[in-house]
C-alpha cells in the first residue's frame, strides 16, 4: 500500500512538473524593444546590451525576444527616459544627466572626483539608488544603474582648472556642466554622437568623455591632449515601461527581475569600464596623443574647484525633500565597501 501511495505521489509530482513546463512553453511570446543611442558597434553594446539580451532570451526559453534599436533609431539621446515612460520603447538606456536638474539624487553618481573605478562604482551606485528610484523615477520601472569614468580631452594641454576659464567645453552631463560653469567655462550642449562634429567645427574646445569612446566615436581625430586623471563619472539608468512589464506572465516577469539586479549592474559596469580604460593605452600606441600629467597638488586644486558643485547638489536634493548629507554619506559608505571611490 505504501508503495502504491509513493507511486501515486511520484505520478502527481511528475504531472505538476509537466504542467509547469507546459505553462512556461505556453507563455505568450513578446518582443522587448530595447532602445539606446550608441552605435551598434560600441563596446557597451557588445559587452553589455547584447549579452543581457541573449541571457533574457535564454532564460525565458525564447518567449521574450529582445530587439535592439541603436544609434537613436527610436528617438534622440536626451529623450530615452521619456521614451520608456511613454512606451515608445519597452526598455531604454537613459542618461538622466542629459536633463539637468530632473533627477537630483541620481546625479550623485556624477559628482566630480567621487568615483574612481567603474565596476565597483557601478555596483555601489546601483545598490544605493534602489532606495530612491521608486520616488525619483516613479513613472518607469527602474531596472539597473551603472556608470563610466572619464576625463578631459582637448585641443591644448589642460592640467589645472584655471585654464578652463573662457573655454568651450562639451560636458558629459548636467553636473559636469555645473562644474564647468563654476570654473568659468562655457558649456556646449551636444550629445555624444554629435561631439566630434562640434569639436572639428570649433563649437567646442574640449570634451569630457571616457577613454575608449574617444576612439569609438572618432573624436581622437579632433583632440590630441588628455588630462591624465579620473575627473568625472556619468551614470546611466536602464528604464522600462511599466505597461510592458505588467503585461508579462509571472514567469516572464521573473526573468526580467532576475536581469534587473545589482549583480548585472556591477557586471556591465566592469565590462564596459575595463574596455573604456583600455582606450588610454590604445591612444598612446596610435601616436600623436599626449597624456597630460596631474600632480597631487594639482589634483587637490581640481577637487577644491569642484566644491561648489557638491554644495549645489546638496541644495537640489534638499529641495526635492531628501536628506542630502545622509544620502551622500550612504553613497560614500557603499563606495568604500566596494572600493569604488577615490
Amino acid at each position: 500500500m505504501k508503495f502504491v501511495n509513493r507511486t501515486a505521489r511520484v505520478a502527481v509530482a511528475a504531472g505538476l512538473l509537466m504542467a509547469a513546463g507546459a505553462a512556461v512553453a505556453q507563455d505568450k511570446p513578446v518582443e522587448l524593444r530595447f532602445a539606446h543611442w550608441l552605435p551598434a558597434s560600441h563596446p557597451l553594446a557588445k559587452l553589455g546590451f547584447e549579452p543581457w539580451a541573449k541571457s533574457v532570451e535564454a532564460a525565458s526559453k525564447g518567449s521574450i525576444k529582445v530587439m535592439l534599436f541603436p544609434a537613436q533609431q527610436l528617438g534622440k539621446a536626451a529623450d530615452h527616459y521619456d521614451m520608456a515612460r511613454d512606451g515608445i520603447a519597452d526598455l531604454t538606456w537613459a542618461n538622466p544627466g542629459y536633463q539637468a536638474g530632473r533627477f537630483p539624487l541620481f546625479a550623485a553618481g556624477e559628482l566630480p572626483f567621487l568615483i574612481a573605478k567603474p565596476g565597483p562604482g557601478s555596483a555601489a551606485l546601483d545598490q544605493w539608488y534602489r532606495a530612491y528610484a521608486g520616488k525619483e523615477m516613479k513613472d518607469v520601472k527602474f531596472c539597473l544603474a551603472h556608470l563610466h569614468v572619464g576625463t578631459m580631452h582637448s585641443k591644448k594641454p589642460i592640467d589645472s582648472p584655471e585654464q578652463l576659464k573662457g573655454m568651450k567645453i562639451r560636458s558629459s552631463n548636467g553636473t559636469a556642466s555645473q562644474y564647468m560653469s563654476a570654473v568659468g567655462a562655457t558649456n556646449v550642449q551636444v550629445s555624444a554622437p554629435e561631439s566630434r562634429d562640434a569639436l572639428e567645427k570649433g563649437v567646442a574646445d574640449a570634451i569630457m568623455f571616457p577613454w575608449h569612446s574617444i576612439i569609438t566615436f572618432g573624436i581622437d581625430k579632433a583632440v590630441k591632449y588628455h588630462t591624465d586623471t579620473r575627473m568625472y563619472s556619468s551614470d546611466f539608468a536602464w528604464t522600462m515601461n511599466p505597461g510592458f512589464y505588467n503585461k508579462l506572465s509571472a514567469a516572464q516577469k521573473k526573468v526580467i527581475d532576475d536581469h534587473c539586479t545589482n549583480e548585472w549592474a556591477g557586471k556591465i559596469g566592469a565590462a564596459w569600464g575595463d574596455d573604456e580604460d583600455s582606450g588610454r593605452e590604445k591612444m598612446i600606441k596610435l601616436g600623436g596623443h599626449t597624456m597630460v600629467p596631474v600632480s597631487p597638488a594639482q589634483l587637490a586644486a581640481w577637487q577644491k574647484s569642484a566644491e561648489p558643485v557638491y554644495t549645489q547638489w546638496a541644495a537640489d536634493v534638499t529641495k526635492a525633500g531628501t536628506d542630502a548629507k545622509k544620502a551622500l554619506d550612504d553613497l560614500r559608505k557603499e563606495l568604500a565597501t566596494r572600493k569604488g571611490g577615490h
